[in-house]
């Protein structure tokens, strides 16, 4: 299958549309909406004409945003309405191009917003709300969808411009809906899913033919490759796997282990990696554990006045990042052990031997409850 490049598309300017602006100041609508509107309707024109083609990427947000004067927060939405009406498509780290419904190469499944949009209009049917009848506020139907403020007036504002509901003042507050249609076409909700929840199920279904229990997940850009998304998306979709307690998210070179198969439900986390305390928690037993052998190296090697090796060397000798070597440092001049000096003659100053007869580790990188198991 070929896959669009932006390297190969022809990025279209504001100078290409030759069509008088909206007037966003006299209408019954939000800007947003007006601005799709006016956007559709010189695609399709220019479409008609030839000046733009599909697969054309639309002009950069922010110089829509300055030649309509607007924001480009009402830029992006006004786009998420446009593609609605299937004129265009946002692709990750392309833009904004015109659609062509035949060159469907990035996977793209319902939003948030327009799951919203649907449970609205549910809401509306199994309340028996009448044409001409007040909807709640915004945040009253959120809190009845289970959504938030912001989603529910995005999809709010959609059905706005859709005839569906209207406003009555000119720009939509958060009170102030009225039903205007009651008789469109019931939606099949029950196979509406967002990205994230549709790429948990695939994510489930490449462990189960993948990956061993004990294995290692790959990393997240190569799972973006795979499942044609963006990194974001296999980030947010692994995060309800790892507090399921199918995955386990470790620092490091440990990476992401599988402790639990997806549809196994008779087969407990290994015990081997269950041990592994939080990364949070396991953080500073890194700091101590490097802190602790810092100290030693002062007190064998070091007097008082000494310049220690900078924290690159110091995290080569190691083998541990330089930021938990900073942070070790940071430790050990809160103790009263290191100084810093900045200019051409400086760099972190022994000031003080530290103790190293002290208990060596106050953190343990496993969980408590397994603790006694190991005793």
């Amino acid at each position: 299958m070929n896959y669009l490049s932006k390297s190969n598309l022809v990025q279209l300017s504001v100078k290409t549309i030759d069509r008088a602006l909206p007037d966003l100041k006299n209408i019954n609508e939000s800007k947003a909406a007006a601005i799709a509107k006016w956007l559709t309707e010189w695609i399709e024109e220019d479409l008609k004409t030839g000046r733009i083609a599909v697969n054309n990427l639309l002009p950069p947000k922010g110089e829509l945003a300055y030649m309509l004067g607007v924001s480009i927060g009402t830029i992006q939405n006004a786009l998420r309405y446009a593609e609605d009406t299937g004129c265009i498509e946002s692709k990750q780290c392309i833009g904004t191009i015109i659609k062509n419904p035949e060159y469907n190469t990035v996977r793209k499944l319902t939003s948030k917003r327009e799951v919203a949009i649907h449970k609205i209009k549910k809401f509306i049917k199994e309340h028996e709300f009448c044409a001409g009848q007040q909807l709640p506020s915004s945040r009253s139907i959120a809190a009845a969808i289970g959504y938030s403020a912001n989603t529910t007036r995005l999809a709010l504002e959609y059905l706005g411009l859709t005839g569906i509901i209207e406003h009555k003042f000119k720009n939509s507050d958060e009170s102030g809906w009225f039903v205007k249609l009651t008789d469109w076409t019931n939606d099949n909700y029950s196979t509406n899913e967002t990205l994230v929840e549709k790429i948990v199920k695939d994510l489930k279904d490449y462990i189960t033919k993948n990956i061993e229990l004990g294995g290692k997940m790959p990393a997240h850009a190569q799972l973006a490759r795979e499942f044609k998304v963006s990194i974001k998306t296999i980030h947010d979709a692994l995060k309800p796997l790892i507090s399921g307690g199918i995955l386990l998210a470790r620092r490091g070179r440990y990476g992401t282990t599988v402790i639990k198969m997806p549809y196994d439900k008779t087969i407990d986390a290994v015990k081997e990696t269950s041990i592994f305390a939080p990364a949070q928690e396991t953080a500073f037993y890194y700091y101590e554990k490097t802190q602790n052998q810092i100290k030693q190296m002062i007190a064998q090697n070091y007097e008082i006045g000494s310049k220690l090796p900078s924290i690159a060397e110091l995290s080569k000798q190691f083998d541990l990042s330089p930021n938990t070597i900073r942070k070790a440092f940071g430790s050990l001049a809160s103790e009263g052990c290191l100084a810093f000096s900045r200019g051409r003659y400086g760099g972190t100053f022994v000031i003080d031997i530290p103790e190293t007869d002290a208990q060596s580790f106050k953190w343990l990188a496993v969980n408590p409850q397994y603790a006694e198991v190991y005793k």
